[in-house]
């Protein structure tokens, strides 16, 4: 990302409004917007084949019992929706998949969701981009992602809709036709 650039951006959009950027409270703002920006979409600097290369961490399924699905809930994450830089929030990933000779390690379930959820996104692609990297870094092709949030341009403006939320599901190899599987995400 180029800080520089954002700063200045920054400084004109606040300009832009009506803002003296260079009052008491804003002096600093477009270098701490700088920052945030950094930190909040750290993402975009990896495709989801990197992702699945950093997160990776794979242990022999057999050696741990694990035949079965291996399902992770409630795992929190919040993004910015593309087209408004809205906030995507209050996001809980389910997320199950069948082991084909190894696992992956539970705390790389949610790096792996958290990570991907660092870049403008829409919901449905969020649910895409996690359901492909823990196929690659899993190697299986049976994965199943339930994501379910509030999108601020939903609640906050536009309709002004606080309790609507939004349900998403992507489902690969066994979980597109099996409804036991799926509803494992439930």
């Amino acid at each position: 990302m180029n800080r520089e650039k954002i700063e200045y951006h920054v400084r004109g959009l606040l300009e832009a409004i009506g803002e003296d950027p260079e009052r008491e409270g804003l002096i600093e703002t477009p270098a701490r917007v700088a920052g945030m920006l950094e930190e909040m979409l750290e993402g975009i600097r990896y495709s989801n084949h990197d992702i699945a290369q950093m997160f990776g961490k794979t242990f022999s399924a057999e050696d741990n019992g694990a035949s079965e699905a291996v399902v992770m809930k409630d795992i929190t994450v919040f993004s910015y929706c593309e087209h408004h830089f809205a906030l995507m929030y209050d996001m809980h990933v389910n997320v199950a998949y069948i082991p084909h000779g190894k696992v992956l390690g539970l705390s790389k379930i949610a790096r792996i969701c958290d990570m991907a959820s660092k870049r403008l996104q829409l919901q449905e692609r969020l649910g895409r981009d996690i359901a492909e990297i823990i196929s690659e870094a899993a190697g299986t092709p049976d994965v199943g992602v339930k994501i379910v949030g509030s999108h601020s341009c939903m609640t906050a403006r536009g309709i002004r809709n606080p309790s609507s939320r939004t349900e998403t599901r992507t489902y690969t190899g066994e979980f597109k036709s099996r409804r036991d599987l799926q509803e494992l995400l439930d």
